[in-house]
């Protein structure tokens, strides 16, 4: 395949872990071991995007580029986009977003993200999925859902369960989850794209689930979606994932 760029967004504010990006995971900052699934890729560069200096002195510190975000932008698509900008990429140049909070996600996986896009020549972004096994995690709002056509397109994400199973719920049976695909959050996006999501305002369905990617749909993209068997780990988002995640690095525990 072609060339694509990784970059990681990431940013000190956090309401669940404030300074997140430096907080220590078997001794060495949590963006230190996200930078280095990053490196474990075939990406010909690897961007840190970041609002304060501290996390880029990690960047640098372990080989790859830093580059200062306006601490005003509102997500890390925002971020991400800012660099495609100054860089001045071409429309059709592939860019990995991998958020800075995910340092169990290995590095081919973001080969085969970037490998889905390339291959798709009429997406403009590609994604992953994962079966849904059973209704409890059909039912959970915290777990994003999707449904795409045959061709692997993406129709809709949410938080709700769909595809809805009507005649299990007439029958007060639990909903099948034959169809269920669980979204992984990482994107692959054309450059191009990705400039013109970021100039757009928050979509209504956007607003109403809180998931960025309706803004897509609503544009009319092509999101691609690709299957995978089973999902990475989780990140972290809270001092109990921190906890999970430095046991596992310290070779304590498995997660």
């Amino acid at each position: 395949m072609t060339g694509f760029v990784v970059v990681i967004p990431a940013r000190m504010a956090s309401s669940r872990l404030p300074d997140k990006p430096l907080a220590a995971v078997a001794g060495r900052p949590l963006i230190a071991h996200v930078i280095s699934r990053a490196q474990e890729s075939a990406a010909t560069r690897v961007i840190v995007a970041a609002d304060d200096e501290r996390i880029l002195a990690v960047a640098r510190q372990c080989g790859v580029e830093a580059f200062l975000t306006d601490p005003a932008l509102p997500s890390g698509t925002d971020r991400i986009a800012a660099v495609a900008a100054a860089e001045g990429w071409g429309d059709e140049s592939i860019v990995v977003n991998l958020q800075g909070d995910e340092p169990l996600t290995p590095g081919t996986l973001l080969n085969d993200l970037a490998a889905l896009l390339e291959q798709t020549p009429q997406a403009d972004m590609a994604t992953l999925g994962v079966p849904i096994r059973c209704a409890e995690d059909l039912a959970d709002p915290n777990q994003v859902k999707l449904v795409t056509d045959r061709n692997g397109r993406a129709l809709y994400f949410s938080r709700a369960p769909i595809p809805w199973d009507r005649e299990a719920r007439r029958a007060g049976q639990p909903p099948s989850v034959d169809h269920a695909i669980r979204h992984l959050g990482l994107y692959a996006y054309r450059a191009g794209f990705l400039r013109r999501m970021s100039a757009e305002p928050p979509a209504p369905l956007e607003q109403l689930e809180q998931l960025e990617q309706l803004r897509a749909l609503d544009m009319g993209a092509w999101i691609q979606v690709g299957r995978r068997a089973e999902a990475h780990p989780p990140g972290v988002d809270t001092p109990e994932d921190l906890d999970r995640v430095d046991a596992f690095f310290s070779g304590t525990a498995r997660v």
